[in-house]
């Protein structure tokens, strides 16, 4: 495994930032690392990076114990935090270079870097000249330029246009088909489309480590309906596969189904069957967004 982390909890005082979590990943492998603000995402990177200790458990990358030797360690970590720190007065070639020195990577490497991460027609410039995109492209190349085998990227697409989410997506992507990638966000939509695997932490607990494309088989749907007069409760239950529903406003449900099938005419017949009209019909899949909301609200 590239990433193992067991049984990890760190301590401020007498808050636990993080409370006995434990997971790995491997090569090749994009993991979503997701969970509200102040539910551990920063603690665990920074735990993994080597820059804080946990007060106990144990943390290897590519083999190697993170605690007793960090510097080995990172050398085989490549990180974008969320504020990408630039020296926005150094042109980009320059920047890459000044990087590159502390690993000693030679000019014909940082070149390639140069041409993979997209930066060939702005490498003359500098930083500060960059869009949001052309600098997390820089921040990309630094953090690529020492071919490390893991890749800790927080929040890489935040403040990003359209046309820039889809190149920094398709360049993490590209990267993570030889390297480990894990991928802090707050953007639901980005994880679905990038990640194989999904991590959701809350409240310094693990509550779900699911690939993803089991989370997109869930038979789980949700449909939200109006009746014309307020129905009660005992009606609802004879719905078949039923397996919650809520009363919002006096004629307005929520009903969650355990099927594949799709509910809709089933709720049809049923509101025909009791002399109902269906004045809305709303069907929402179980997709990544609700069940954050659900496991972290």
């Amino acid at each position: 495994m590239s990433i193992e982390l067991t049984s990890i909890t760190k301590t401020y005082g007498i808050q636990k930032a993080v409370n006995n979590i434990s997971f790995s990943a491997q090569k090749g492998e994009i993991v979503g690392f997701l969970g509200p603000n102040g539910a551990g995402k920063s603690t665990t990177m920074k735990i993994l990076t080597g820059f804080i200790q946990p007060s106990k458990g144990a943390v290897l990358v590519s083999g190697i114990d993170v605690i007793s030797n960090p510097i080995e360690a990172q050398k085989n970590i490549g990180y974008l935090p969320e504020h990408n720190p630039l020296y926005l007065d150094m042109y980009v070639r320059e920047y890459l270079q000044f990087q590159g020195s502390l690993y000693n990577v030679e000019r014909p490497k940082i070149n390639e870097i140069v041409e993979k991460v997209g930066l060939t027609i702005e490498a003359h410039k500098k930083i500060n000249q960059l869009s949001k995109g052309y600098r997390q492209r820089v921040g990309l190349a630094a953090a690529i330029l020492h071919n490390p085998e893991v890749l800790i990227l927080d929040e890489p697409t935040t403040g990003l246009d359209p046309n820039q989410l889809v190149e920094i997506r398709q360049l993490i992507k590209e990267l993570g088909k030889d390297k480990t990638v894990l991928l802090s966000t707050h953007i639901m939509q980005e994880v679905e489309a990038m990640c194989d695997r999904v991590i959701i932490i809350n409240k310094g607990e693990i509550v779900v480590n699911k690939p993803i494309s089991e989370l997109k088989t869930d038979n789980e749907q949700v449909i939200k309906v109006t009746f014309d007069y307020k129905l009660e409760e005992q009606f609802i239950k004879r719905l078949p596969n039923i397996a919650s529903y809520k009363n919002t406003l006096e004629n307005n449900w929520i009903l969650t189904f355990n099927t594949s099938e799709d509910m809709r005419p089933v709720i049809f017949d049923f509101a025909q069957e009791n002399g109902l009209k269906i004045l809305g019909l709303n069907a929402e899949n179980k997709n990544l967004e609700n069940l954050f909301r659900e496991l972290t609200q």
